[in-house]
């Protein structure tokens, strides 16, 4: 089993009933396993997984750590639309992450190894565009303070642009790290 597997149980129904999928690994779509897009409850046995309400790893991103998830809403989603999902590429639990407030790792930076619920704290504005995660974990970063709001995951690499962890403005106001459960 490589180091990037986990479980996860997908459930068509709310608390756990109805069609399942069991994946162990990564999943670029649901359908092409016989298992709709809906999903009411998760089941995360092991691992960090994002998962992505579109196929092929598109669209909104929802970070699940080990856990029960009864319901959609549990995972910060507005629907129970889901289409594909691969666990969190992380290595141990050594974590850094610098953010810029300029494209290209330019203008003020903050370094973080811990989590911070209000970027604004630390001095930067609530404009992150370009970040570096260093070390062995991943981030999740919010749009709104307190990790709430549209989420995007950086794992270990340079991203020279928003875009490049696919947001759509980089209005960043919290920064949390992703747990790993080896």
């Amino acid at each position: 089993m490589s180091q990037y597997s986990g479980k996860i149980t997908l459930y068509e129904g709310r608390c756990f009933t109805g069609q399942k999928l069991e994946v162990r690994g990564d999943c670029e779509n649901f359908q092409d396993r016989g298992f709709m897009n809906r999903v009411n409850s998760i089941q995360v046995q092991s691992s960090a997984w994002i998962c992505f309400d579109q196929p092929d790893f598109q669209g909104q991103q929802m970070v699940l750590e080990p856990g029960d998830y009864p319901e959609f809403h549990r995972w910060n989603s507005i629907n129970d639309h889901m289409g594909s999902c691969r666990p969190v590429r992380m290595h141990g639990e050594h974590y850094r992450i610098e953010l810029y407030e300029s494209c290209s790792f330019s203008g003020q930076m903050v370094t973080l190894c811990d989590d911070c619920p209000f970027l604004q704290s630390r001095g930067l504005k609530s404009c992150i565009n370009s970040a570096k995660v260093f070390g062995d974990g991943a981030w999740m970063m919010y749009e709104e303070p307190n990790f709430r709001g549209r989420m995007y995951l950086l794992e270990r690499g340079d991203y020279s642009s928003h875009s490049e962890w696919r947001a759509q403005s980089p209005n960043i106001q919290s920064v949390r790290r992703v747990v790993n459960y080896f």
